[in-house]
């Protein structure tokens, strides 16, 4: 079931139990742990090759059935199917596999501090706070 794609819900109605049973007997069961360990990464691997040939692009046979006027029965022309590269699947696959060139840039970023993670508190208080003092200071209305 898991190669077909089945997850841990689609498993626990199969089996007429709950989510919680399914994740117990994975716990307690090393075997049965593998086989949905291996079930999933086969259907994982599926979708990665599928991914790949949808950003990539790809042919294969396909037939065409006519039926021209006043024939008896139906044509069926084999011919060869090309699908173009796709930009959604491309980006999707370059952002997951080649995160610091392909993510998306934030606003204001910089190669000091492209996450915007370490900013000196300090700093900030000290340019906010002269920022109010530059700021000329309004007349006491009479």
């Amino acid at each position: 079931m898991c190669e077909a794609g089945a997850t841990n819900l689609d498993l626990a109605h199969e089996f007429e139990v709950s989510v919680q049973t399914v994740r117990s007997w994975r716990h307690k069961h090393p075997e049965f742990h593998a086989a949905l360990k291996i079930g999933k990464d086969f259907a994982d691997e599926i979708v990665e090759r599928s991914l790949f040939e949808r950003a990539t692009g790809y042919s294969h046979d396909a037939v065409k059935v006519f039926m021209p006027a006043g024939a008896g029965k139906p044509v069926y022309a084999a011919y060869v199917e090309h699908v173009p590269p796709d930009a959604t699947a491309m980006i999707f696959w370059l952002k997951n596999r080649k995160p610091a060139e392909w993510r998306d840039k934030v606003p204001g970023e910089s190669p000091e501090n492209p996450l915007h993670l370490k900013i000196d508190r300090e700093e900030a208080i000290g340019k906010l706070i002269g920022h109010r003092a530059d700021t000329p200071a309004a007349e006491p209305s009479k």
